[in-house]
């Protein structure tokens, strides 16, 4: 049997010739110009930064020459994403977050831009004179070389004005990365592959029948708009997105963001802007106008176009508009039959929901197809364009894209918003080193249930595994798995949880140093701690006090430095002052109304040998937490007791500053939780004050989290020490604050925008998985809402719920005390759970 079908080569029908200097040279003499798109990323974006950006395109497109096509080409291609190893050595909480998202599916965007220089006769030709439509190209030879120069230099000027809109950015792709190279494809080849993978692309058999096109197994739909009649009546640069919008808040959206992002499907969303001749297009009109008069009285559909067709001449006259022919379209496809209807479905009501008349094309799939070929824009079907205005036609460009991953090495991984995969986000390092940011402390408000110890936790996680060190302080246990599983995989060494019990009360020795050299810094903070053992808060030592305390400290110093046998504690320090240095002040003849020794001991008394808290400042655990990098203060059962209290946060305090001092080029944080009571004191609210604004010096930062407002509002030293010191600010969700939440706006300082940004928070959370937004501002010009989803594993390390943070530590018990497993356990159970309920409901279905 004879095969009657009709085939043709790729070969045969492929319209480019060659790729020279950067253009793109097709065989009917076209050049083209290929850029890649960096758009912003998608909900960061007000309406005045929308029209900002439209204006840059407007001014960029004019520079243009006559006979010019824009080709703007948004690639939505779905992939799954895959780990991030790096090859290097994963902790078991890394490894259960990668593994969290393994192979999730997520939708892929990337901008073309291709700015190609045709010419009148083929700026004007119809579909049948398509190349698809020749029996072979025959290349054609540029006749006009000055006005090929005009273009590249209008297309240099075109780039320059885009880049320094400072909201879009233009890459010029070069010649491999258009036509490909042995190892990587090129964008030619992902075009006939429908394909954005780098690895090898495999071209398959296209089959161009209109209705039932085809490439390989992907079955191809396209959705136009062609005809001004399509359009709604009124276009605008961007949309209210109700899903995360409120009655105090907008989010925006590009007016065509319902066939970006939000189409959940493959597709290729191409804006097309041809620009003609003004004055020959505005010549046309007007005899339209005139024919349409003349013919008016025959029919009342010619006098309302008639009408129309003056009030466009109008507006172009009166205003300057330049008039320009548009056309978009969405090419959607798919391999399974029954996906396939439920794609073309999709793209049709989401263009409905941009109150456009969705257009399913059957007749010219494979002639627009072909002319978005990266290059032969020339190639357009005339007929399938309409005359608007620029302004108008730019309304219909895409412009917002994904989050984007940060370049630098180092930062947090949060989840995207839209996909929910893994993003890299730095807010620390890069920040400071654009300027956008001059220091890298954070302060963090959210109330109880927002997920605020996951947030912390896992922000600290990713710190420490990064090489920080972490002191941190805390008042509700949030971070004690985290503390155990790191001090189980560092067999001791690292992990130090120091908490206050009856039987194992909190201990320290502050004479203690592991080098025996005691610095300036060492002294003061012994002096500090011992004067606030000796003074109450509202009683100031005199100069004469001061200078006695000072000697007694730097004489035992140098005492326990000269003789390395006595061993150096508070109980060493006080007999030294009641036998030693008595003698010394006696041979100096020091009045007792200077300086009362007998009174100074009898208040210290309580901390010597056989006193009520002599427990305190003797431990016999030599222990320098200087070089340890994951240290926990947990200050809950002492936030009363004012005696222990001030101590252990001067010490706390000491132990950080120490850091600060002596690790050189070592990145540290200090983060306080909920200890408000804790900062309250005179002395430690000295401390925070000297921290938050030295801090920035020794490549360090101090965070605050707290979870009620009144805390930020009735604290002068969270005012007035911290908000202003603190360029991260990150807020989670505020609902339960939305009535008085102006005033936490005009607390923090933030911008309508960040505002917005915020009440949007978990108002359109996906229903399949279980995650809780958080806001993250840097010094008030970036800002973006993430997603803080952790692993099982990690669900269960830093859950705070009593009744599971019980069956783990009951099951690592089982284990023999390894926590690991435990959490393993707990975490495949729950998987289990959630697999049987999946079954369940598809069962029902």
């Amino acid at each position: 049997m004879r095969n009657v079908l009709k085939a043709e080569t790729l070969e045969r029908k492929f319209p480019l010739l060659s790729v020279e200097n950067g253009c793109i040279v097709s065989k009917d003499a076209d050049l083209t110009v290929a850029f890649e798109v960096e758009l912003p990323e998608l909900y960061t974006v007000t309406a005045d930064e929308y029209e900002a950006m439209h204006a840059s395109w407007i001014k960029a497109i004019k520079v243009l020459p006559e006979h010019s096509v824009v080709c703007k080409q948004d690639w939505f291609v779905k992939e799954t994403y895959r780990p991030k190893t790096g090859g290097e050595e994963q902790s078991f909480l890394a490894r259960s977050y990668e593994r969290h998202f393994n192979e999730r599916p997520f939708l892929n965007h990337r901008c073309y831009l291709y700015l190609t220089k045709t010419t009148r006769e083929r700026n004007r030709r119809q579909s049948d004179f398509s190349t698809l439509c020749r029996g072979f190209l025959l290349p054609r030879e540029i006749t006009d070389k000055e006005a090929a120069e005009r273009f590249l230099e209008a297309v240099e000027q075109f780039e320059r004005i885009m880049n320094d809109s400072g909201h879009v950015r233009l890459r010029r792709l070069d010649t491999d990365e258009v036509t490909g190279t042995k190892e990587h494809p090129g964008l030619v080849e992902k075009y006939f592959s429908l394909s954005l993978e780098d690895g090898t692309a495999v071209l398959q058999d296209i089959c161009l029948k209109p209705g039932r096109m085809r490439i390989g197994d992907k079955r191809l739909c396209l959705h136009t708009l062609s005809d001004a009649e399509d359009l709604p009546g009124k276009l605008s640069t961007d949309m209210r997105y109700e899903r995360m919008s409120t009655d105090r808040s907008d989010c925006r959206l590009s007016f065509a963001a319902p066939v970006g992002l939000l189409l959940s499907c493959n597709h290729i969303y191409s804006q097309y802007v041809f620009i003609d001749s003004a004055q020959e297009i505005l010549q046309m009109m007007e005899k339209n106008s005139r024919n349409m008069l003349s013919l008016s009285k025959y029919s009342r559909s010619n006098a309302v176009n008639q009408e129309w067709t003056e009030m466009y001449l109008d507006e172009a006259h009166a205003k300057g508009l330049l008039p320009v022919r548009c056309h978009c379209n969405v090419i959607a496809w798919a391999e399974d039959a029954d996906e396939f209807r439920r794609i073309r479905n999709d793209t049709g009501s989401q263009l409905a929901m941009m109150e456009c008349t969705p257009r399913y094309n059957t007749v010219d799939t494979p002639v627009l197809y072909w002319a978005g070929i990266p290059g032969n824009a020339g190639d357009f079907p005339a007929e399938e364009s309409f005359y608007t205005f620029l302004e108008q036609a730019v309304c219909l460009f895409a412009g917002e894209t994904n989050y984007r991953n940060s370049p630098s090495p180092f930062g947090i991984r949060m989840a995207d918003r839209q996909n929910g995969i893994p993003v890299h986000v730095d807010i620390s390092d890069l920040p400071m080193k654009r300027g956008i940011i001059t220091n890298r402390n954070k302060f963090i408000l959210g109330p109880s249930g927002s997920g605020k110890s996951f947030f912390t936790n896992h922000l600290v996680r990713n710190y420490y595994e990064q090489g920080t060190h972490i002191l941190l302080v805390d008042t509700g246990n949030s971070y004690q798995g985290l503390c155990r599983m790191i001090h189980d995989r560092t067999q001791g060494e690292d992990g130090i949880y120091i908490t206050y019990e009856e039987d194992n009360p909190i201990s320290f020795n502050p004479f203690y140093t592991d080098s025996g050299q005691f610095d300036v810094e060492k002294r003061e903070s012994i002096k500090t701690l011992i004067l606030t053992l000796w003074k109450r808060e509202d009683e100031a030592p005199t100069r004469a006090e001061e200078v006695a305390l000072s000697g007694a400290v730097n004489a035992y110093i140098r005492k326990i430095s000269g003789d390395r046998s006595v061993r150096p504690d508070f109980n060493g320090f006080y007999e030294f002052v009641s036998v030693d240095y008595r003698r010394m002040i006696e041979e100096k003849r020091v009045r007792e109304k200077d300086f009362d020794i007998d009174g100074f001991l009898n208040v210290l008394e309580p901390f010597y040998r056989g006193g009520d808290y002599d427990f305190l400042l003797n431990s016999d655990k030599e222990l320098d937490l200087t070089n340890k990098r994951f240290i926990v203060f947990e200050l809950d059962n002492i936030g009363s007791n004012k005696v222990l209290l001030p101590v252990v946060t001067l010490i706390i305090m000491e132990t950080f500053i120490a850091k600060m001092r002596r690790l050189k080029g070592v990145r540290k944080m200090i983060l306080i939780e909920e200890c408000w009571k804790a900062l309250m004191s005179a002395n430690m609210s000295e401390y925070i004050k000297y921290l938050f604004k030295t801090v920035r010096k020794y490549f360090g930062e101090a965070v605050v989290v707290t979870q009620e407002v009144d805390d930020i509002i009735s604290s002068p030293i969270v005012k007035e020490a911290i908000i202003n010191n603190s360029d991260c600010k990150i807020l989670l969700d505020q609902r339960k604050y939305m009535n008085k939440f102006e005033h936490i706006q005009r607390l923090l300082g933030l911008t309508d925008k960040e505002k917005g940004q915020i009440l949007s928070i978990n108002q359109a959370n996906h229903p399949g998985r279980s995650y809780r937004e958080v806001w993250i501002g840097l010094g008030g010009t970036h800002s973006a809402v993430y997603a803080t989803e952790v692993s099982e594993e990690e669900y269960f390390t830093f859950s705070t719920e009593e009744s599971e943070k019980l069956e783990v530590q009951r099951l690592a018990e089982e284990s023999g005390g390894d926590l690991e497993a435990a959490v393993r356990r707990m975490a495949e159970k729950r998987r289990e759970e959630q697999r049987q309920t999946s079954t369940f409901k598809q069962e029902r279905l």
